[in-house]
């Protein structure tokens, strides 16, 4: 889902300066990725390599369109954060849900909170 609000954050704002931010949850049991990096031995190398793989999708989708993005990584609970850094932005494109059930629980969860609480208009897109 984050690579079909990233189309239409591009198409929709095509002269806007777009930054991706990957949120590196909380570590909890449901999120194994989190628990793992909370493991390693720097776990800020280990979220900015988890979310390389991210970024270079989203470098390479944008450049297609001839667009240059900004990427950030950020910890915490993605939907408190989102909304915490909204204030910086015009508009937030995000996501909907994601693609296993507890991926749509809680995605589908972090878009409700940021389209609740974030200062600035929300884009869900699914």
């Amino acid at each position: 889902m984050a690579g079909r609000a990233l189309d239409y954050a591009l198409e929709a704002h095509p002269d806007a300066d777009i930054t991706v931010l990957h949120i590196v949850g909380e570590p909890s049991a449901m999120m194994g990725k989190a628990v793992g990096l909370a493991l390693k031995d720097d776990m800020n190398e280990a979220a900015e390599e988890h979310a390389a793989a991210i970024f270079e999708r989203a470098r390479a989708s944008a450049q297609s369109r001839g667009v240059d993005i900004s990427t950030e990584v950020a910890w915490g609970n993605p939907g408190k954060v989102i909304v915490k850094q909204a204030d910086a932005f015009d508009v937030v494109v995000i996501g909907s849900h994601g693609g296993s059930l507890a991926d749509r629980l809680f995605v589908g969860n972090v878009a409700q909170t940021v389209f609740r609480r974030a200062a600035v208009p929300v884009t869900v897109v699914r």
